[in-house]
């Protein structure tokens, strides 16, 4: 079994889209309007309309209504990434920060209120945790 995506259920995928293109640093694909997916190397971050969340069963999705998954990426310089998102959100959680389970981390909230972290290993036993992993 291989891992294929997530998706972020949301009102506004053109926000969610521009948002994330911007954190990314490259364009969605957009098979239909009311769907959006980031290819990345690693997965894929897809976006839906919540009308598409009727498809999976009535009820069955809501958007805007997380708040227990972190979305994370692993990024080469958390503090630099940091510093070129620092205007671009508004709702920032933790600035750059060393973890206990050695990752340096930066967490902040998409405009939907999703958690996003943005991940280094820095420790010697992290970085093997995360060896092969990019």
């Amino acid at each position: 079994m291989n891992f294929a995506s997530v998706r972020i259920i949301t009102d506004d995928v053109d926000r969610l889209v521009e948002f994330y293109e911007r954190v990314l640093g490259v364009s969605a694909e957009r098979p239909a309007p009311v769907f959006a997916e980031f290819i990345l190397p690693s997965c894929t971050l897809a976006i839906g309309h919540s009308q598409t969340g009727q498809l999976f069963g009535a009820g069955s999705v809501v958007a805007a209504q997380n708040r227990s998954v972190i979305i994370e990426f692993l990024v080469d310089d958390v503090d630099a990434e940091y510093a070129r998102l620092k205007s671009a959100v508004d709702d920032w959680v933790q600035e750059p920060t060393a973890m206990p389970w050695g990752n340096r981390s930066v967490l902040f909230r998409d405009p939907d209120g999703n958690l996003v972290n943005l991940f280094k290993p820095v420790t010697e036993e992290a970085i093997k945790r995360f060896s092969g992993r990019r």
